[in-house]
Formats: structure tokens, sequence, C-alpha cells
């Protein structure tokens, strides 16, 4: 995969080389005590816009970011942007050391989280909110926000540390009171399918907490950036996207008892980021499994808003080999991977998430396993 690397001293003083100075013979040539306007032109294989900086003649370090052309800062600095066609977002990630887990990739939590940043980028781009996730001005007006409903993720290569992958997205409406999101992972060096998501959100009014369908004002809204023909990452008959998820009864085979939310795991929403859902998922699985094999594959179905005060049970059991279905193959227009065999090898499970107290039901889950790659 493409890898970048951190630059070193060397590496700026040559990119201060690429510097134009406005005025000057040459980008070391100051000669006047005033401030020095500069323009830096990052290499073009970033795909970066040009940024400008303000140097004070009396100092080294860059003293105010001024802002140029269109969008903020951050718009500038950002790997992605809309397709051609307005539908899709596209943007590059690097893959940080600290997203990094004891398989030496990228974990699950990580690449669940850059689905996320690119969704949210997506809105933005298209004129959404930035005070909670996509809301549109009449959902605003009314209160509403957008909870997950259901997730499903499959990955098929999981990236390494430095190394940079290409997520594109889009959304498409889903029933009456929801819309979809899909998700392509791509190696950005090789162009190589790594992975494929998608989720489906409803909608809920901020105060009571209740669900509410669409209105046709949020619908009018929303189906100027969607797709006029569906198009689906998973567009298999019967995939593992749309399989239900059976609920896990007691006694479970594992179980992780008494978790807590963090402070740290609220979202902007005030409830529980459908993130942290899939590490309390898998902290009942089994060691002798995270020992020996990768998570291929993940299906969450959230049935109830977490909130911080909820204590939370995590149970997990081995799926019955009678509700398993075997996919033995995905082709797809988006592209193609194969599926893990239906053996020993590939072990299947069903998890639960509920409250503590009262035993209501928070989240029901289903995850495949694949023997991890020798690396």
């Amino acid at each position: 995969m493409l890898k970048l690397c951190s630059c070193n001293v060397t590496d700026q003083v040559q990119a201060s080389v690429q510097c134009r100075f406005p005025g000057s013979p040459g980008p070391f040539a100051f000669r006047r005590r005033g401030p020095v306007s500069i323009s830096c032109s990052p290499p073009s294989r970033l795909g970066l816009r040009p940024i400008q900086a303000v140097l004070s003649s009396q100092k080294t370090e860059v003293a105010e970011v001024v802002k140029s052309g269109p969008g903020s800062l951050a718009d500038r600095l950002r790997l992605g942007s809309l397709a051609e066609d307005g539908l899709s977002f596209k943007e590059k990630y690097i893959v940080r050391c600290y997203e990094v887990g004891i398989n030496k990739t990228a974990t699950i939590e990580t690449l669940a989280n850059l689905l996320q940043e690119v969704g949210s980028n997506h809105a933005q781009s298209v004129g959404f909110s930035t005070d909670g996730f996509a809301t549109t001005p009449t959902m605003r007006k009314l209160h509403l926000i957008w909870v997950t409903a259901r997730m499903h993720i499959e990955i098929y290569k999981y990236p390494a540390w430095s190394d940079v992958v290409e997520i594109e997205t889009w959304c498409q409406s889903e029933g009456r009171i929801g819309t979809r999101r899909d998700w392509i992972l791509k190696d950005a060096a090789t162009g190589e399918l790594i992975g494929r998501a998608t989720g489906k959100w409803v909608m809920m009014n901020h105060d009571t907490r209740r669900l509410q369908k669409v209105s046709d004002e949020v619908r009018e809204e929303l189906l100027v950036h969607f797709p006029q023909e569906p198009r689906l990452a998973f567009p298999e008959k019967n995939n593992r996207s749309l399989k239900k998820i059976l609920k896990l009864e007691d006694p479970a085979q594992y179980s992780r008892l008494a978790l807590t939310p963090r402070r740290a795991d609220l979202d902007m929403n005030h409830h529980v980021n459908y993130v942290t859902y899939i590490g309390w998922v898998l902290e009942s699985m089994p060691q002798e499994t995270i020992d020996t094999h990768e998570l291929a594959s993940i299906t969450l179905d959230y049935r109830r808003e977490c909130l911080q005060d909820d204590v939370v049970d995590s149970l997990t059991s081995i799926e019955p080999t009678d509700s398993a279905e075997t996919v033995s193959e995905l082709n797809g227009t988006n592209g193609s991977a194969v599926a893990r065999k239906d053996d020993a090898d590939c072990p299947m499970f069903l998890h639960l998430l509920r409250v503590s107290c009262d035993g209501q039901e928070i989240n029901r889950g289903r995850t495949e396993w694949r023997k991890k790659p020798a690396r």
C-alpha cells in the first residue's frame, strides 16, 4: 500500500525552497523587515490546494495562517472531494500509529470511525450542518436528528500503519423513516478493494427521543444529493448485510459484565457513539479466537439508545450451525471478493448488549472470523 512518512529537517528545507516569495529574487532573499506573504504548493500527487501564510522576518515560525480561496483551511487540506456528478464523496486517509491494534493493522473501530468521518465530510460538502450529523435546515428547525439503526461492515484486507485508504460513500432513501449510506474501501496505491459497508439511519426527535417519519420537506432536501438509480455496495442477492440476526438467549457461552460508557464515548447528540458498541461486542469474544483469527464481517442492529448512566452487559455465543448460511462468492458491480468457507477456521458468533439492571436489549450482533494471515 501507498506509504507516507513524516518530513525531516532536510525535507522541510527542500519544501521551503519550493515556496514562492512575491517580489523577491530568491526563496531566502529577505530585503524588508515587515511580514512577508508566501504561497506554498504541496506536492500535486496529494491533491492539496496551495495555502498562504504570513511569516515574520524576525521569526522562523509561521505566525498566522491566512485563508485563501473558497472554503475553510480544513477543506483545502482535506484529501477528499465530491465526485464529478456530485452524488458521492471520496477521501483518502493515512492510518496512524495509534489506530493500529495487536494485529499490527488498523482495528475495526478505526475503520468504523473513518466511515463515520467520510460520511460526515460528505454531508458538510453538500451544505448540511456541522452541529449535528448531516442535519438539514428543516431537521434543525424541527429538532430532528439521525440515529443508527443497522451497520454491516466487511473487511477483506486490513490496512497497516502508514497505509493510505481511499473511501467512497453515498446516500439514498431507505423506507419512509430512514436513509441508507454505503461505502467502498480501497487501497489507495493499488486500487484493490479491501472492504465494503452499509448502514441504515432513522430519524428521531431530539427532545422526545421518539422515531419520526421523514417528512416531504426533509426528503426534498435530501433527494437532490441521492443517485437517481439505486446504487448498493452489496448488490448481490441474499448477501450477508441482509441476514437477520437471531437473538442470543441465556445462558451465553462468554460474557463481559458491567461495562460503562465513558464521557468520551458520547457523540454530539449526547448518546453513545455507534462505534463504541463495536468495542463492547468484541469485549466478550473468547480470547482463543482473538489470538488466532481476525474479524471478517460484523453486523449490528441497534435496538435501544444507550445513555451515559447505563451499565451494559456484553454476551457472546457461537452461532448455531443450522442458522448459518454459506456465501461462497461475492461478485458485485462495485468490486468482488471471495468470502469465507463455512468451516471451523471461520467461526461465526451471535452477540447481545443489554442493560445490566433490567435486561433491556440495546444491540444484537453477528460476527464472522477468518484465520489471521501470515505476516
